[in-house]
């Protein structure tokens, strides 16, 4: 599972928030990830009662979609090893509830449009069946540098 998302996507640990790509679509992907106790990030950050960085959980949902973009080009027949996903846009990020240690999440992002390089996505974090992160977000795809 490890090496399949490390095939497609740049990003790596100790920054990667994605553990499993459980399904890739057409307009969109879903994957998961389980929040470890011994992560790092975790002892400062509200030491005693720890939580989930919520900019962590959008990084989830933006390597979720960094996966379903670089597959849709390999589909489409398009080389996507020398492109790099990155971040250009949040929109209405809406935290609904914790992520704590232990917890595992189902990421899903959703292909809404393309303009040029840039792909507009919304996407999603549920914790047990229920949305804890809602938003929507832009990726371009730029080329690597030689």
């Amino acid at each position: 599972m490890l090496q399949e998302i490390l095939a497609i996507i740049p990003h790596r640990p100790p920054f990667l928030f994605i553990d499993e790509i459980k399904e890739i679509r057409d307009d969109g992907a879903i994957c998961a990830r389980t929040f470890r106790a011994d992560e790092p990030f975790y002892s400062g950050h509200y030491p005693g009662n720890p939580i989930t960085p919520g900019v962590l959980l959008c990084e989830s949902v933006f390597q979720t979609g960094a996966v379903y973009l670089t597959q849709k080009l390999q589909k489409a027949g398009q080389q996507s090893d020398h492109k790099t996903p990155v971040l250009c846009r949040i929109e209405e990020a809406k935290f609904k509830g914790m992520v704590k240690p232990g917890d595992t999440v189902t990421i899903e992002v959703k292909h809404t449009e393309t303009l040029q390089q840039f792909h507009f996505l919304s996407g999603s974090v549920k914790r047990e069946g229920k949305v804890v992160l809602s938003l929507r977000f832009a990726l371009a795809l730029i080329d690597q540098p030689n």
